[in-house]
């Protein structure tokens, strides 16, 4: 029950207390023979004020149950919020464990592709892309997977000018004439070493 309830049954007791104040307690004169006897009977008022007071008792009792209910109710509810946060929260610790282990992943491969690649090699990304699965403007062969015996053969004929394959002879021999030997090593090591 609320407060106002209690208030409220407090007041009505206490009005009908007052009320009964004024008026005094109905006297009754016996007479006999031998002796006057005067009695005194319980008046109205008293009987209305232990009626409040047990309601007031009642009430009382009736809202220290209610509030001990009520407490209860919301441990219990206390206790099946905290479980589920604390599920959610594992499971969004888990979630970012996972996308933080992707993302290290991510980095890991493209950091170690990235160090892996000779300087040179930007040349060549540039028509048979990052990862050497393009054909160079649309025409040339694949390069990612070749062995790394035909890649370096096929550089050094590129740049001694003997290779000529789709018509990309001239710029082939323009794109590796700068090359050393220790470079075109390198890069066919690269690229041999990509997936197809």
């Amino acid at each position: 029950m609320n407060r106002l309830t209690v208030v409220s049954v407090v007041a009505t007791s206490l009005l009908l207390i007052g009320c009964g104040q004024n008026k005094q307690a109905d006297t009754t004169t016996k007479t006999t023979p031998a002796k006057t006897e005067v009695t005194s009977t319980p008046s109205k008022s008293q009987s209305v004020a232990e009626k409040a007071t047990k309601a007031v008792e009642a009430v009382k009792e009736s809202a220290s149950s209610a509030v001990a209910k009520t407490a209860e109710i919301a441990k219990e509810a206390t206790k099946e919020a905290k479980a589920k946060a604390t599920k959610a929260v594992e499971a969004t610790k888990e979630m970012a464990t996972k996308a933080v282990e992707k993302g290290k992943e991510v980095v890991a491969k493209a950091t170690s592709t990235s160090s892996k690649a000779p300087a040179q090699f930007a040349k060549c990304a540039g028509c048979h892309g990052k990862d050497g699965k393009m054909k160079a403007l649309g025409k040339s062969e694949i390069i990612a997977g070749q062995s790394k015996a035909d890649l370096v053969k096929k550089i050094h004929e590129y740049k001694a000018g003997t290779r000529n394959v789709a018509g990309m002879g001239g710029l082939m021999k323009g794109q590796v004439a700068g090359l050393s030997d220790a470079d075109i090593d390198a890069i066919a090591t690269y690229v041999s070493g990509l997936k197809k």
